[in-house]
């Protein structure tokens, strides 16, 4: 049986989120997709908060994961903990709140989703994704296992897609919010591409204010980010996944650009 899973680029901002609640149901009807994962961790801008997870799954994510922001609203511990819905990354410390890999029931049996974090210029050093991968994997027993991969360096997403190839249906890259244009089936089976991209502001550095960032890129006083205002664009990738043997058979990208639709 054929699965097709949506992977959503990093929401930023309220803007982000409020396209993902106006577009995400009509581009699952469009692209008959049958599971939807949607990185989420910086819905507000920097973190996400319960009521934005809540909106997320609302409006047709069946899976949240997050990344080095899961964090920076302390309001999203409990949730974390409480709702299965939402991922954070599984090499993060144990001590963290939330669970890092989930199961859960499609239209083509159960389907494992992990979302890991990289170690290459991020801010703390969690345990390796690699060897943390490797334990996770000799305990799952679905066909079908996702991996959402949120890390900084190219080089070390490409890496593990290999390195998990013909392991993981699909694994795919979030965290730098620009796409990638290198979607593939790696040798073994395994659908992949670097990053996603993003669901957020245009015209906009990764989702920030233009004038901020350039400011605190020449050497000004840094302050709190703001997401840029103006239309937003929806960046994803569609897998089409093989049910009965884990592997991928196509991948394609999506972008919804709500500027371009906004022209007709």
């Amino acid at each position: 049986m054929e699965l097709r899973v949506l992977a959503v680029g990093d929401v930023c901002g309220s803007s982000g989120l409020q396209l993902v609640q106006q577009r995400l149901r009509a581009l699952r009807r469009e692209y008959r997709v049958d599971f939807c994962v949607v990185n989420g961790e910086n819905a507000a801008t920097v973190g996400i908060t319960p009521r934005q997870a809540d909106a997320l799954l609302d409006a047709g994510a069946d899976v949240i994961t997050l990344g080095n922001h899961s964090y920076n609203r302390r309001e999203i511990a409990d949730y974390l903990d409480d709702c299965r819905y939402i991922l954070r990354p599984a090499n993060d410390s144990p001590l963290f709140p939330g669970r890092g890999l989930g199961v859960y029931d499609t239209k083509a049996g159960p389907v494992t989703v992990i979302n890991l974090i990289g170690r290459c210029n991020m801010a703390f050093g969690p345990d390796n994704p690699f060897l943390l991968a490797e334990r996770l994997l000799k305990e799952i027993e679905t066909k079908v296992v996702l991996v959402d991969f949120h890390a900084e360096a190219s080089s070390e997403k490409l890496a593990l897609g290999y390195h998990l190839d013909g392991k993981v249906s699909a694994l795919w890259g979030t965290h730098t919010h620009v796409p990638t244009a290198d979607d593939q089936i790696l040798p073994k089976g395994t659908g992949y591409v670097t990053d996603l991209g993003m669901t957020g502001p245009i015209h906009s550095v990764i989702g920030v204010r233009v004038e901020q960032s350039i400011a605190t890129f020449r050497g000004g006083l840094s302050s709190r980010y703001e997401t840029a205002p103006g239309p937003c664009k929806l960046d994803a990738v569609l897998f089409t996944i093989d049910a009965d043997t884990g592997v991928c058979t196509n991948t394609e990208r999506i972008r919804y650009d709500a500027a371009n639709d906004a022209r007709g």
